[in-house]
């Protein structure tokens, strides 16, 4: 396994944008690289200390369920190699396993949003309102009961530090347009059951995710960024799910849970994370990862 890279750091590239996780850089008209990069992020702050590995499982992980997924939607993998566009052996090292190169797509607005059981803001909503963004659901749930069925509940997209907000099905159409809004839940939704099942069948729920979609030239829509990962989904363990308590889980809850017993007001500068956590959280990503892609 390569060295842990917090940051990446290609010159002969311009870099058109550094995220939470991924640094996107600019190849050409039509390509661009991401590097997903080991940082990890919590309340949206980006933490100081990165998790060794978490970047190529990430990255494994996407094009896994690109591949696999390819039938329902189209997505932004293409056929350039990276040593197409770093043709300095140095700089492709340093990236290599954290690196995809993508087509240029026009990124929608909106973060799709499938969520198959309640947890997380949806069980907030729900207690509160009988409702999860509007969605009315039966009553007398409890915390982590899976949904009667899967139900799309889209987001605002916000910059770096900044919130995502929840909007209900009307606000994506006024967004994106009635037909590409339609689109996108339905896509969304059949993308989540097939995968929450082929899952569910290695030992893994997927409690909830969230897709990121773009139209190409001709106008239409494809999967982009990243896809079912443990950063983009809740992941729980079958053998250990119990409803009316909050699960385990495979995801990046371990670190929240761990910053929750510090006095930090969560909001960068993030503190440091102590090598227990972040070799707990490393396992935790390496397992899901080989869970999933199992033969």
């Amino acid at each position: 396994m390569s060295a842990t890279l917090h940051t990446s750091h290609i010159t002969s590239l311009p870099l058109l944008h550094s995220g939470k996780v991924r640094d996107i850089y600019d190849i050409d008209d039509q390509h661009m690289l991401i590097v997903t990069t080991d940082r990890i992020s919590a309340f949206d702050v980006i933490m100081p200390t990165a998790v060794p590995g978490k970047g190529i499982i990430l990255n494994q992980v996407t094009q896994f369920w690109m591949n696999r997924l390819s039938h329902i939607i189209p997505n932004q993998l293409c056929d350039l190699r990276l040593e197409d566009v770093l043709p300095d052996e140095a700089e492709r090292a340093g990236v290599a396993e954290h690196a995809m190169i993508v087509k240029k797509l026009k990124a929608l607005p909106v973060e799709a949003i499938v969520r198959g059981y309640i947890i997380g803001s949806g069980w907030k909503d729900y207690q509160a309102t009988g409702t999860v963004c509007g969605i009315e659901l039966p009553a007398g749930m409890q915390l982590a009961d899976r949904l009667p069925e899967a139900i799309y509940t889209p987001s605002t997209k916000a910059a770096v530090g900044a919130h995502d907000e929840n909007i209900d099905y009307t606000q994506s159409k006024d967004l994106l347009g009635a037909e590409v809004a339609e689109q996108v839940r339905d896509v969304s939704l059949q993308l989540y059951t097939e995968a929450a099942d082929y899952a569910l069948q290695r030992g893994i729920i997927i409690a909830d995710t969230k897709f990121e979609f773009g139209l190409d030239t001709d106008g239409q829509l494809t999967l982009i960024d990243e896809v079912l990962t443990p950063d983009s989904s809740r992941f729980w363990p079958k053998d250990q799910y119990q409803p009316g308590t909050s699960p385990v889980s495979f995801d990046k809850q371990y670190v929240r849970d761990y910053l929750e017993t510090l006095d930090w007001n969560k909001t960068a500068p993030g503190p440091e994370l102590p090598d227990s956590i972040v070799t707990k959280t490393a396992e935790k990503y390496e397992y899901a990862k080989k869970l999933l892609m199992q033969q």
